[in-house]
């Protein structure tokens, strides 16, 4: 039981970061970054804070599949037997890496953008008018990335939580009637 409770510890903490971090860094980061009055620290600022994010973020992705490999272990049988609990795993883990892809692609092209921002920008997924077309590509990409990645961490803790409900018996009620 601790094992199990540790690992579904972990695998929910380890999700909360993900969503967590990048719904912060789309709104505050990427936001207060816009801010910066010379546009050229508009897109380097942005990318200081996502680089130093990432490490983080490796960590949460690592513990979570750790973590994931752990509960299917433990889980094994009623993967195996009960209705849907297969299907629905399979589900969850082609939406985390799915997740995780789009999370290493948005790293690659901050990556690019942090390597074109002498450019300047309007944001940190704005171009500024007579950008080169490399750096207007991959900000207008993390444009829609950076509210993709929530998005694939929300639905890893609801397809998660929907797991977990799973286990609870048909009916709640049952022995609760007088």
């Amino acid at each position: 039981m601790a094992g199990n409770l540790f690992a579904r510890s972990i695998h929910d903490l380890s999700a909360a970061a993900w969503f967590g971090g990048a719904l912060m860094g789309a709104i505050g980061l990427n936001g207060a970054t816009a801010e910066a009055k010379d546009p050229t620290e508009r897109t380097r600022l942005s990318s200081a804070g996502w680089m130093k994010w990432a490490p983080i973020q490796t960590a949460a992705f690592a513990s979570h599949l750790v973590a994931d490999l752990a509960i299917a272990w433990e889980n094994k049988g009623r993967i195996a037997k009960q209705d849907g609990v297969a299907r629905d795993t399979a589900i969850k883990t082609a939406v985390t890496v799915a997740g995780a892809a789009v999370t290493l692609y948005a790293g690659i092209l901050g990556k690019k953008v942090e390597k074109l921002a002498d450019q300047g920008s309007e944001g940190a997924t704005e171009p500024r008018p007579g950008a080169s077309d490399e750096l207007k590509s991959a900000q207008e990409q993390l444009k829609v990335l950076q509210w993709a990645i929530p998005a694939f961490a929300a639905a890893v803790i609801i397809l998660g939580a929907k797991h977990g409900e799973m286990q609870r018996p048909k009916n709640v009620f049952q022995g609760l009637r007088p």
